[in-house]
Order: C-alpha cells, then structure tokens, then sequence
C-alpha cells in the first residue's frame, strides 16, 4: 500500500502528464490549424455535407473532453510505467474520438487523410499498450 505523500505524488505526476499531453496535442494540431484558411463569409451552411450531421461541429470538443475526463478520474497506481501506459491508453482513445470526427465532418482531402492514418496509428499503439499492461499486472488492479 502507497502512503498519502506517494499517491500526492503520483497525482501530481499525472495532473503533469496530462498537462504534457495537452500541449503536446495542441502543438501537433497548430501546423494544421495555421494553414486552414477560413471560408469565405456565407459558406457555413454549404459547407455540412450530406454526411455531416447537425452535432459534427459538437463531436470533436465532446471526444476531447471525454478524454480529459476519463484521464483526470483515472485511478493511478503509483507505478509510472502503468500510470503512463494506461494515461496514453485513454489519451490515444481521445486521439481516435477526434480523427473519426474529422472524417464525418471534414472537407479537406488532405485532413480526412491525416485522421485516417491516426486512427489506423493510435489502434496499433492502443494494442501496444494493452499486451504491455497484460504483461506487467500491478497488484492494485
């Protein structure tokens, strides 16, 4: 058993974590959102195609607080190996939740694409992560 100071510490290790990863999202997504060019003025509507239902605009924020909400409740174990492989575990579920959402509302060839080969990357890493976490049980669980 982990005393008061040790789970402190791996809270406070993992409100970190979770901080990295957030930057390190927003800095992965900057270069896209740099070059995106907003649509000339009057176009919002044309722009939901046949396929993009009136909640699109809505599933990307919600799979990103979704995410932030499973990782802030997550429990952790003290272990920073597990802590982090569950942590990424969620983070890449997040990751996934947001590239489905860009490829039932976007437009952009090149974006749909891009969220494509994410989905098909963190599925792969998600299994990673899993087979590793079957291979290091923590006694807590």
């Amino acid at each position: 058993m982990y005393s008061t100071n040790n789970n402190a510490n791996a809270l406070r290790g993992a409100r970190e974590l979770i901080s990295v990863l957030a930057i390190a999202t927003a800095a992965y997504a900057l270069p896209f959102s740099a070059a995106a060019q907003a649509p000339p003025a009057g176009t919002a509507k044309m722009q939901m195609g046949a396929s993009a239902s009136a909640d699109a605009p809505m599933k990307m924020p919600k799979s990103m607080d979704n995410m932030h909400k499973k990782m802030a409740a997550m429990q952790m174990t003290g272990d920073p190996d597990i802590d982090f492989a569950m942590m990424m575990v969620a983070h890449h579920e997040g990751a996934i939740g947001m590239a489905q959402a860009e490829i039932d509302a976007g437009k952009d060839p090149a974006m749909i694409k891009a969220a494509k080969k994410i989905i098909t990357a963190q599925k792969k890493e998600i299994a990673q992560f899993h087979d590793w976490l079957k291979k290091h049980p923590h006694p807590m669980k």
